[in-house]
């Protein structure tokens, strides 16, 4: 086989294995969004219906003790505003994780209301113009949420720039470098990015990623 042949052979063989590749890695997003959806089906089962089914219970208790006992009435009602608030919280959370509302707030308040809701000391920085698509900020959001479930009360900081063009994401924090980068890596090169990770002992973890822009 003279030369060009062996480089179409070498470019076939590349290719096989990058289409292999790219079957793994779309088959794990797959996989990582039913997960995501069966988490919360179960949060909501168990969670948001449950709190709904006992403002149910007390609405009943309160009409009850309106006219017998009014003192218990609204002892009862005042409970029931405390668990409405808590309700609309965790629902807004949930609609959250199945979409965060970029347009209504920015990249910038969706992560800083994620960093809240996990517990994590956040401190974020974002600087990118309107213009940014929403698939490319939403696979953004995804790929912090994947590092926030696992940062509960630790420390973490989170950039986000243009810089060329694309977008450039870093995510700095006290965790080992196996915290869900396999699921972050899917999301960019879904999008023609990459992802780079940097760990040493006793340090924090760097994720930096690129998205390239329309």
């Amino acid at each position: 086989m003279d030369a060009s042949g062996t480089d179409v052979g070498r470019a076939i063989a590349e290719l096989r294995d990058e289409i292999a590749k790219l079957r793994v890695s779309r088959r794990r997003l797959v996989l990582t969004a039913d997960a995501e959806r069966r988490g919360i089906e179960r949060e909501l089962h168990d969670g948001l219906q449950q709190q709904l089914v006992g403002l149910a219970a007390n609405l009943e208790l309160v009409a009850m003790s309106m006219d017998g006992d009014p003192d218990a009435a609204t002892t009862l009602i005042a409970e029931m505003r405390t668990d409405l608030r808590q309700a609309l919280e965790q629902m807004r959370t949930l609609a959250d994780r199945i979409y965060p509302p970029l347009d209504a707030g920015g990249l910038a308040a969706v992560l800083r209301s994620a960093a809240g809701n996990a517990d994590v000391r956040a401190r974020i920085d974002v600087s990118v113009g309107t213009s940014v698509p929403t698939e490319i900020a939403g696979a953004v959001y995804f790929c912090c949420l994947d590092v926030l479930k696992h940062a509960a009360g630790t420390a973490m900081t989170i950039t986000v720039r243009e810089e060329g063009d694309g977008l450039v994401l870093e995510i700095e924090a006290e965790l080992g470098a196996d915290a869900g980068p396999s699921a972050m890596r899917d999301r960019l090169e879904a999008l023609g990015g990459r992802l780079s990770v940097r760990s040493e002992p006793s340090r924090a973890t760097v994720w930096s990623g690129f998205l390239p822009l329309p």
